[in-house]
């Protein structure tokens, strides 16, 4: 027994005390850390935050959304603009036809153009048309187009990563004219862009005169809608875009501006008041497109077709 209680309590243990040494570490500390890795791969540096942002959206591509409330059908009235906003192809779904209505050759035409894209076909006695448009001038003729679908904003980015391309995106801030916006559509077809934003408020829509304007071009090019310009361009901004505002008192000139040729969002003012003040304070780079005629500003479209070209340009 007293054997037993001495092995027990026998010390058992083998630690050992501090050593004296680096351990190596002053060794490792002397060895080279090998050749400085790429922009894209330095945590921090601009393209590292590009390629990062294209990595989340070709791992997790969101879900489409619709940039807000859906609205009601807009009505086109009138002989001519009915006939014409057939002929640019604006996505109808109705045509209204006023019962014992007088067939000249505009009447006829509608209908040989809504029978050919397969829309609804209505008729109905005058008093209903007077009635569906407030007494407006009908001539016996209403076309419905149904509530433009928009796309969200993200969407625009992440269809132009998906396509391994950097994003070449138009925001419109404070635009109140549909045709304004749409010969931006058309412009940023055009040049290859991706798409165009527009606020929810106190802003142009996609409406039929939109859709005239952008000579069917907005059929293939997506508008975002937002509730916020200044929140929407700090979320492009954390997705590696470069934010140019346009502005005639701008620090940069167009052609100095090399941020074209990469992932970019261009922002048009209005022609009278131009950028709000903070879209303005947001921008990246504020910059101004030389004149030497001496005009003072340039409306919507022709301002964001100069920019775009510059930017196809660049790219090229």
């Amino acid at each position: 027994m007293a054997g037993n209680s001495q092995r027990r309590n026998r010390r058992t243990s083998n630690k050992k005390g501090a050593q004296v040494g680096s351990g190596g570490q002053r060794r490792r500390g002397l060895e080279g850390k090998g050749p400085t890795p790429p922009a894209s791969a330095r945590k921090g540096h601009k393209k590292n935050r590009i390629a990062n942002a294209k990595v989340r959206h070709e791992t997790k591509r969101p879900a489409p959304r619709r940039g807000g409330p859906k609205g009601t059908n807009e009505l086109v009235v009138g002989r001519n603009s009915v006939v014409e906003a057939l002929r640019e192809g604006v996505p109808a779904n109705t045509l209204y036809v006023q019962q014992y209505l007088d067939n000249d050759e505009r009447v006829r035409e509608a209908l040989q153009l809504a029978t050919d894209k397969g829309l609804n076909l209505m008729e109905a006695p005058r008093p209903e048309l007077d009635r569906m448009t407030n007494g407006l001038n009908h001539q016996g003729l209403v076309l419905s187009v149904p509530p433009y679908e928009y796309a969200h904003p993200e969407d625009l980015t992440a269809a132009a990563f998906d396509d391994g391309e950097d994003p070449l995106i138009v925001a419109l801030d404070g635009i109140t004219d549909p045709r304004n916006l749409g010969a931006v559509v058309r412009s940023v077809s055009a040049f290859g862009g991706h798409g165009v934003v527009v606020p929810e408020r106190r802003a142009a829509g996609m409406t039929a005169s939109a859709w005239k304007t952008s000579a069917g071009t907005a059929a293939r090019t997506p508008v975002a809608r937002c509730t916020n310009v200044t929140r929407m361009l700090e979320g492009y901004q954390k997705a590696g875009l470069t934010v140019v505002g346009l502005a005639a008192d701008g620090d940069v000139e167009l052609h100095e501006l090399d941020a074209l040729s990469g992932p970019v969002v261009i922002v048009v003012g209005s022609e009278g008041k131009g950028l709000s003040r903070l879209v303005g304070e947001t921008c990246d780079f504020r910059v101004r497109i030389p004149m030497p005629g001496g005009a003072e500003s340039l409306n919507a479209g022709v301002a964001a077709g100069v920019v775009l070209y510059e930017a196809a340009r660049r790219r090229a």
